[in-house]
């Protein structure tokens, strides 16, 4: 894979901002592991970089997919080898950044995906079955068939529980099989951002606060317009989902926001099962440190070296 720097942590933490200071001193280039930022017309409410962020440093893996069309590991692991690959050619510095911690850590430590097409027919049958019998219906069937794999996934995310379902379906074999972890690679850095949880809860209430003010409401307006659901795929993120309920008049707006507000906290606390402060792999720094672009620009100053 070449030279990589990582910087992970869970939402809302500075993970952009840090990527593109660094890759201002660094010749870096910005390679999204944000299973979300993918999709067009989802600026606001994924926190996409602004157009003054992809002036500052290049960016890849945005606005690839309409939203409602399908993304899955597969196909970013191709999508992000090319673009690292492509980067070194160039002699810049990929600088991967994301709280997708599937992704990273696939990345990272070169998991083989299996290339299952989706299969349009099983997933209506099983999302059908969720909306009868309850998403821990599925859940449950997927821990019968592969515990390890159940255990990395929130029973209530029923898009990843379909899909490793439909992964079995197609394979016969249990998807945790196809993740199996190296030691990891030796020419990447972990840097991994963090901050005392109830500071983070702050800062991602104040985020939802801006993104309300630059107009959030009006981004899911004019995707409800375009005859999308928010119940799935991913338009069923926090903040989509709920602003969804509220045009479907199910929330008032404080409700909607503050329900928000409420998911978020919970996918950050999601996150940090994949991006532990115990694992060895991850230099953890205090996203709130005044000296954070320092602290971490003398990591990848020593970093860099090995491959002069």
């Amino acid at each position: 894979m070449g030279r990589v720097l990582f910087i992970v942590g869970p939402t809302g933490v500075g993970k952009t901002a840090l990527a593109v200071a660094l890759a201002s001193r660094f010749q870096g280039e910005v390679i999204s592991a944000d299973s979300r930022q993918v999709y067009r017309r989802m600026d606001i409410g994924t926190a996409k970089p602004s157009p003054e962020e992809q002036k500052q440093a290049p960016h890849h893996l945005l606005d690839l997919l309409d939203p409602g069309d399908t993304f899955d590991l597969a196909t970013f692991l191709s999508l992000a080898h090319t673009a690292i690959g492509e980067v070194n050619d160039r002699g810049a510095l990929p600088i991967v950044a994301g709280g997708t911690g599937q992704y990273v850590w696939a990345l990272h430590d070169g998991w083989e995906v299996p290339h299952v097409p989706p299969d349009a027919e099983f997933r209506e049958t099983k999302r059908l079955e969720a909306q009868q019998k309850g998403p821990q219906a599925l859940y449950q069937e997927l821990q019968a068939i592969d515990p390890a794999r159940a255990a990395h996934l929130d029973p209530q995310n029923v898009r990843r529980v379909i899909r490793a379902l439909e992964i079995h379906h197609a394979t016969q074999l249990p998807p945790s099989q196809f993740g199996g972890r190296t030691e990891g690679d030796a020419h990447a850095l972990v840097m991994g951002l963090t901050m005392d949880r109830p500071d983070l809860y702050r800062r991602i209430d104040q985020r939802v606060d801006r993104m309300m003010d630059l107009g959030f409401l009006d981004e899911v307006e004019g995707l409800a317009a375009q005859g999308l659901t928010f119940n799935e795929s991913a338009l069923s993120s926090p903040g989509y989902r709920e602003l969804g309920q509220h045009l479907a008049g199910e929330l008032t707006l404080d409700a909607a926001i503050q329900r928000t507000k409420f998911q978020t906290h919970r996918l950050a606390r999601r996150q940090y099962t994949w991006f532990k402060l115990s694992d060895p792999r991850i230099t953890w720094f205090d996203a709130s440190d005044s000296a954070l672009v320092e602290l971490a620009s003398a990591q990848v100053e020593n970093f860099l070296p090995r491959f002069q």
